[in-house]
């Protein structure tokens, strides 16, 4: 009898260490919570999106997170009828059908906070990759824990152009850069007096003072004197200020043929709401996107807005010559109450392509996304922008992105430039504010 328990011990003991192996050995108990990298049992795919939510450009912030909103409802199978890659079937198909999350976070127009919301998405939130952050110098710092972690950060519209000349692995940068729209800026210049025969000599320089500013006025300086230009005002301030009065006497006094204006939100709108008080304006306005292109700038300026031209990556008109851009703003417009802009466009354009490259991967590997990125190859027929299409070069930016010219003109947005995309002639010289 006690050899016979020992004997039933001994095979108790037995069973329970072969099924304590077995247990180890299941592979759907390793996996990470947001799936495995073979892509077979991966529920939802979590990305992070780094983006300016509260402060002085929240409401860019918000045009964002709605470009990025309406595109991952895109992949999860809410616009079936639009020749966008993704938009197809519910979801990622080579991940079985999984579907996409968002986490957003407010870096609050902070390097710091931006990095230390990087690292925590990467490590707490377990994302797969991250995407933003607006800011230049937000999205410098956040890419670098991207880097760090070894995780691939897309960038839909962060400008400056060093953030391509560092050499990372894991940085796709999906729009152009200031010096391609500097050098839009004085082709269009060119162009223009050859065709009206006129002649414009001296440039104004405004610029807000953080590294997006700061690197974009350089460029402008440097392009404005090699093209025979007189730089006769180069004002740098503060995007925080609130009083501009200083600055805009400055410019008055100097009286440039031409401003170019590098200005986020508050500060574009403070400037010409100074502009009027103080009853000068140049010939011609050149801005250099950031606040000329908020959802909310003309709104707010109304008439004030009127005829200033900026550089941008979107335009509803656009629709004219790409039929997708009207199906899709119809649909974003009903989703959102208002238009696309050239910010909810790009960042919608970059979570697609995003989205494209982890299904083409098959895996929520970032070593194989970021392969699938490189590999990218979007056509002009797939995107919503006036590009022609998405390619990344080895640096991770997207060689086929272009920009074009827009003048606001009865409070809306009219191409004007390059003048055989244009759906407007361009009004010049800007009319006093006692003619509006």
């Amino acid at each position: 009898m006690a050899k016979l328990s020992k004997l039933f011990l001994g095979l108790l003991i037995f069973v329970l260490l072969v099924s304590s192996l077995v247990g180890c050995s299941n592979p759907a108990d390793q996996q990470p919570e947001n799936g495995n990298a073979d892509g077979d049992g991966t529920d939802t795919v979590r990305v992070g999106a780094i983006l300016p939510l509260s402060g002085a450009v929240a409401p860019v912030g918000l045009d964002s997170r709605h470009g990025i909103e309406f595109a991952m409802e895109l992949v999860n199978g809410e616009f079936p009828e639009l020749s966008i890659p993704g938009a197809k079937e519910a979801g990622l198909p080579n991940l079985g059908g999984a579907k996409m999350e968002v986490i957003f976070s407010d870096h609050q127009a902070q390097p710091e906070t931006g990095m230390g919301e990087a690292e925590r998405l990467i490590t707490t939130e377990d994302v797969v990759a991250l995407v933003g952050c607006y800011n230049s110098a937000v999205t410098a710092t956040a890419s670098q824990a991207a880097e760090r972690y070894s995780i691939p950060f897309v960038n839909p519209d962060s400008v400056s152009p060093p953030l391509i000349e560092r050499g990372f692995k894991w940085f796709f940068r999906v729009t152009a850069d200031d010096v391609m729209f500097a050098e839009n800026f004085f082709q269009f210049l060119d162009e223009f007096q050859e065709k009206e025969n006129v002649e414009l000599k001296t440039v104004g320089i405004l610029w807000e003072n953080s590294l997006w500013g700061t690197e974009a006025s350089q460029i402008q300086r440097d392009l404005a004197e090699a093209n025979g230009y007189e730089v006769v005002a180069d004002i740098g301030y503060s995007a925080q200020s609130t009083d501009l009065t200083s600055e805009t006497q400055r410019l008055a006094h100097a009286n440039p043929d031409i401003l170019i204006q590098n200005s986020y939100i508050s500060d574009a709108i403070l400037y010409l709401k100074t502009f009027e008080q103080m009853n000068w304006m140049p010939k011609f306005l050149l801005a250099n996107g950031g606040g000329f292109s908020d959802t909310v700038f003309i709104p707010t300026l109304q008439y004030r807005a009127d005829y200033t031209i900026n550089r941008v990556m979107w335009a509803k008109d656009f629709a004219e010559s790409r039929p997708l851009v009207k199906e899709v703003n119809d649909l974003f417009k009903e989703r959102y109450g208002n238009d696309m802009n050239e910010i909810s466009a790009r960042s919608f354009t970059a979570f697609t392509v995003l989205a494209d490259a982890i299904n083409r991967a098959g895996s929520t590997d970032p070593e194989a996304i970021r392969e699938a990125l490189l590999a990218t190859d979007f056509t002009e027929e797939e995107i919503v922008m006036p590009w022609q299409g998405v390619k990344f070069a080895d640096n991770g930016q997207n060689i086929l992105a272009t920009a074009s010219l827009v003048q606001v003109q009865d409070q809306e947005y009219y191409t004007i430039w390059p003048f055989e995309f244009a759906t407007k002639d361009v009004v010049f010289p800007i009319p006093g504010w006692q003619d509006r």
